[in-house]
């Protein structure tokens, strides 16, 4: 799924992900693939950035503050920054946003 989450005001916002969704034996793993640049600088930001994405495609997977999650490998293959909206928050919208997009695509009802 590619999602690009972009808000333009006083505080804007900016991120473009790519994430493979496949299924999984159980839980949720994330994983950042293997040889991924993106041009941003503080380079050190994108950790967070990451996670953030993680966590907003977890939450849309399921209630993982109940323990319930549907059971996914999330594989982010591209993403891209931008030094004056991109931060935690937005990089977590989009992430739930990629997985709302999979859910809907596969027809699976969010738990």
């Amino acid at each position: 799924m590619r999602v690009l989450h972009q808000k333009q005001n006083c505080a804007p916002h900016f991120a473009e992900i790519e994430v493979d969704f496949e299924p999984a034996a159980e839980g949720f793993v994330f994983e950042v693939a293997r040889g991924l640049t993106v041009a941003y600088e503080p380079a050190e930001d994108l950790p967070r950035f990451f996670a953030a994405a993680a966590a907003g495609i977890e939450e849309q997977l399921g209630l993982p503050e109940h323990g319930v999650v549907t059971a996914t490998r999330a594989v982010l293959r591209r993403a891209r920054a931008d030094p004056f909206g991109s931060h935690e928050l937005a990089f977590k919208i989009a992430g739930y946003l990629a997985a709302r997009k999979a859910l809907e695509r596969t027809g699976v009802p969010r738990p």
